[in-house]
């Protein structure tokens, strides 16, 4: 899943990217709310973490035009502990949660899951199934049927981006925002190595989930009969 940190004090922004790193999260950092905007309005992203008080545009004003734009992306405030005007403010205009600074590993960790959870985008234990095959986001392992092999990073948010878009055709477009940002220098191609890199990975565990593609649009994943 893809989060964005929008925190203007650099280093807690860095450490907090390296925390979500670590747990398998793909993470972007801007410091500023007005390149915050720019990125939320992409909709690529699963999670915001805003800080209230940044430079260019204040975290509640930019909470506030997202949810005017209809942008429903689960947003958790940073917050310093004093704030209380602010956090209600916050958790008026659609903010899912807040927390305030300094904060607990684990408990930012907690909010995260549980806010992805309302969504409707985690499931207990890190563990994703479709069809025959379970996909665990936190060790990258997909098994199938007693089988199993080792993912890579890529591998597993394509995977993951194609079971929660359950079967719903996936456009070439939309994975490279997702994986690489939609800034990124990806093209097609980068697409089509780790579909083909994931496709081989299916037939090694005899899975009947496959990858079908739609010509000119993008893929889709299946259940073979």
């Amino acid at each position: 899943m893809r989060i964005l940190i929008v925190e203007d004090e650099t280093h807690l922004a860095e450490a907090l990217a390296h925390i979500l790193r670590k747990q398998h999260y793909s993470v972007d950092v801007v410091h500023d709310g007005s390149s915050g905007l720019d990125y939320a309005q992409s909709g690529i992203y699963d999670l915001l973490l805003l800080d209230i008080m940044i430079p260019g545009m204040s975290g509640l004003a930019l909470l506030q035009t997202i949810r005017k734009e209809g942008i429903a992306t689960p947003v958790i405030l940073l917050t310093a502990r004093g704030e209380t005007e602010d956090k209600v403010s916050g958790l008026d205009y659609g903010a899912d949660d807040y927390i305030a600074k300094p904060f607990v590993t684990e408990e930012l960790l907690a909010r995260i899951r549980a806010a992805l959870r309302r969504k409707g985008e985690v499931v207990p234990d890190n563990a994703l199934h479709y069809g025959d095959i379970e996909l665990n986001t936190a060790t990258l392992k997909l098994s199938c049927r007693g089988k199993e092999i080792k993912l890579i990073l890529k591998e597993s948010e394509l995977l993951q981006l194609f079971i929660m878009r359950k079967q719903a055709v996936t456009p070439k477009e939309l994975i490279i925002e997702k994986l690489w940002g939609f800034d990124a220098e990806a093209e097609h191609n980068n697409v089509e190595v780790y579909v083909s890199f994931l496709r081989k990975k299916l037939v090694h565990l005899n899975s009947a989930v496959g990858i079908s593609t739609i010509r000119g649009v993008g893929y889709v994943l299946e259940v073979k009969a």
